[in-house]
């Protein structure tokens, strides 16, 4: 199952979208505190998040506490950066691999880059832009894994199929 990891989200509206991505795929949405926002039942139900109970949500208090809880996410992870040397185009995603994605205002620290370096994609982009909104970020990488992978355990056809 694909790993969605947010790193300090700072904007509700934007981890409520890539909440809806992470249920849509089937994949676990990690989120990696301090928060920017109030995520208890309260908070979701007053949002009006009805796809919420459909989340395979995972909060983390640091990094490193994830890190400790699943040290497979260390050898199998890919982190999304406007910094990286290549873009996402050269990545070949697991079916399992973890995808880190920093916060709005900061994105990911350079130690943790760094620390990966081999492991940074970016999405290509207009040079002058600064960078794309997270959460479409977010589902530009994940359904790229996905589509490495045959889309696994996603609905194949559409309504419109060919009989």
């Amino acid at each position: 199952m694909l790993n969605i990891v947010l790193v300090e989200p700072e904007i509700p509206q934007n981890t409520g979208n890539i909440a809806r991505t992470a249920a849509a795929t089937r994949s676990r949405l990690h989120l990696v505190e301090p928060l920017g926002f109030d995520i208890s039942e309260k908070a979701v139900k007053r949002a009006g998040l009805d796809y919420w109970p459909m989340v395979d949500l995972h909060v983390w208090e640091s990094l490193p506490a994830l890190f400790a809880a699943h040290p497979e996410a260390e050898r199998d992870l890919w982190l999304a950066t406007t910094k990286a040397p290549r873009d996402y185009s050269q990545a070949r995603f697991s079916p399992d691999c973890w995808l880190f994605f920093g916060k709005e205002t900061a994105g990911l620290s350079a130690a943790f880059r760094e620390a990966h370096r081999e492991n940074c994609i970016r999405i290509p982009m207009y040079e002058n832009a600064r960078s794309l909104n997270l959460a479409n970020s977010v589902a530009i990488l994940t359904y790229e894994a996905l589509r490495q992978n045959g889309f696994p355990g996603l609905l194949g056809e559409g309504e419109m199929q060919t009989l």
